[in-house]
């Protein structure tokens, strides 16, 4: 009677288990939602899905939304994307809004932006909402030398037909920069743009940035302009203290060559003093000469002694008088 029992409990089990996997691989609950909602899908193709390793429940799903929606997709076509690494949900989500907002897209373009790695049901949702990004501060220079620092709003709407290819926000936001730099370095004055800031905005906006980007730009508003730095006085203080360098530097150079000179001058006369001593030195010699030969007597000798004794006088009585120290001679007495 046990075996009996536990044969019983063992066909129960086996049972449940087939079932379950009949139940898993022909999804008869899905089958059923699929003909209740007027979606045309048949058993075989459920069970194929599931050889196919295509969860049958996000093909049916998304053909129940886009019948409902009135929107005619086969389940072919879902099964390709899904294969090809796409996402179903997005690629429905997108063609019922873009639908119900008169937007034109077809699957075959919302696959192809989804493919591209973009979020299509973002995109749709961004052409029928506009989005507004924020610049970072852009930082200029007017013609007078004032640093301004601006600040924009960027209002964009998705460009459907360029998602494939379009550049992104980040290009938009290096255009708008460029511009504002633009315009306002070609400003005469800070003062000029700080009255009249939509300046900005009119310049940058007929340059078509948009051009070959995945959004359109509507607006460029100025949130912001402060004043920074002097840059002008600042460059010319740094050309001032340039220039003075360099004025230093070739006073410098002519100092050091008017030394060299000196020194130059200096061993010149070092040189002839050198010269004339070696020159007196000659004289005793020369005399010592004109005596032996007799061209110098004695008397001759005496009077040109007598002559220098007169001239060392004349000298020593032509010098001032040396001063003296102040409190007397410091002799003590």
């Amino acid at each position: 009677m046990l075996e009996g029992v536990g044969l019983l409990v063992v066909i129960v089990i086996v049972s449940i288990i087939g079932l379950w996997f009949l139940f898993y691989i022909i999804p008869v609950g899905l089958w059923f939602q699929a003909v209740l909602t007027g979606t045309r899908v048949s058993l075989l193709q459920l069970v194929f899905m599931r050889w196919r390793r295509v969860p049958p429940a996000i093909i049916v799903n998304a053909m129940i939304a886009a019948k409902k929606a009135g929107i005619v997709i086969s389940s072919d076509q879902l099964e390709a994307h899904f294969l090809a690494g796409g996402h179903i949900q997005n690629v429905v989500n997108a063609l019922i809004s873009a639908d119900k907002a008169n937007i034109p897209l077809d699957f075959n373009m919302a696959t192809a932006i989804d493919l591209a790695g973009r979020n299509v049901f973002e995109a749709v949702t961004m052409s029928v909402n506009p989005k507004v990004i924020d610049t970072p501060p852009v930082t200029a220079v007017a013609k007078d030398g004032i640093q301004l620092i601006a600040k924009a709003r960027v209002t964009v709407r998705a460009n459907i037909k360029q998602l494939v290819g379009g550049a992104g926000e980040d290009t938009i936001l290096a255009r708008v920069g460029e511009g504002i730099v633009t315009s306002i370095g070609s400003a005469e004055s800070h003062k000029s743009v700080l009255e009249n800031p939509d300046s900005i905005s009119k310049v940058v906006l007929t340059r078509g940035l948009d051009s070959g980007t995945a959004f359109e730009i509507l607006s460029i508003d100025i949130a912001d302009v402060d004043i920074g730095k002097n840059i002008g006085a600042e460059l010319q203080m740094d050309q001032a203290e340039a220039d003075k360098n360099i004025a230093q530097a070739k006073a410098e150079e002519r100092r050091a060559m008017a030394v060299a000179e000196e020194q130059e001058m200096k061993a010149k006369a070092q040189e002839a003093r050198a010269k004339v001593i070696e020159a007196e030195a000659q004289i005793p010699m020369a005399m010592a000469d004109a005596f032996r030969a007799g061209n110098l007597g004695i008397m001759d000798y005496y009077k040109m002694r007598n002559i220098q004794s007169d001239t060392e006088m004349r000298e020593s009585i032509s010098k001032p008088p040396e001063k003296k120290p102040p409190g007397g001679s410091g002799k003590k007495s």
